[in-house]
């Protein structure tokens, strides 16, 4: 094995590494939020900081690779989505640690019926699948699987863009709780925003293994793809 095709799996490791660290991230401050668990909340602010450390490591390594190790081809495709991969995952992590200081705000938690109103358990579930997905796409080094979270995404706009009319009518019927309303909006806001991050990792496991550009582009194509027989 190369030097290059050592660093460059060291790499790809470091990458699965933050994958799974930001992935229990997500689930611990959603299920802290679910379940109104402040300690779980602050174990995901805590642990930021970690996020934070893997992010600055995995760019460090990829600057290294580029500047002494002069990757091409797929190999610098791959350094290239790694680094775009690892600043989007951090992205994640950040919205997590903002989920949990909402948990910590709404300190009686959250009213089951609003929740289950507003379909936030299904964007739960949405984003965790996501999240799994993405990080299987990665690991299997497989653009079929990357392409699965674009459907999912378009669950969690879905719910993003119906949220701020039943919120507003919640807070008719409830003006006692208008807070917990709003902090839900902006949770529900930024379970959405986790979900572009997600598709922008698919994006780019994609332009790593086909070499194809997927930013900005229009993803109703591969919705056929994933519905064809294998």
């Amino acid at each position: 094995m190369t030097h290059l095709e050592e660093e460059l799996q060291k790499l790809y490791l470091q990458m699965i590494d933050m994958a799974n660290l930001v992935t229990g991230q997500i689930s611990k401050c959603l299920s802290a939020m679910l379940e109104a668990d402040q300690d779980l909340a602050r174990e995901v602010i805590f642990n930021e900081k970690r996020v934070n450390a893997y992010e600055l490591k995995i760019d460090k390594d990829c600057e290294n690779i580029f500047t002494l190790l002069n990757p091409f081809a797929q190999d610098m495709r791959f350094v290239f989505a790694t680094l775009k991969i690892n600043s989007n995952f951090e992205r994640i992590g950040d919205n997590a640690e903002g989920i949990s200081h909402y948990v910590l705000l709404a300190d009686k938690g959250f009213d089951k019926s609003l929740l289950k109103f507003c379909r936030f358990e299904e964007m739960v579930v949405t984003v965790n699948e996501m999240l799994s997905d993405v990080t299987k796409a990665y690991i299997d080094k497989d653009p079929k699987h990357a392409r699965r979270v674009f459907q999912k995404d378009s669950i969690l706009d879905e719910i993003n863009k119906a949220a701020t009319d039943l919120l507003a009518n919640y807070i008719k019927e409830n003006p006692g709780n208008i807070m917990q309303a709003l902090y839900l909006l902006t949770i529900i806001r930024k379970v959405e925003r986790v979900g572009d991050h997600i598709t922008n990792i698919a994006e780019e496991i994609i332009f790593y293994m086909e070499a194809k550009v997927l930013k900005h582009g229009k993803k109703s194509h591969f919705f056929e793809e994933m519905d064809k027989p294998e």
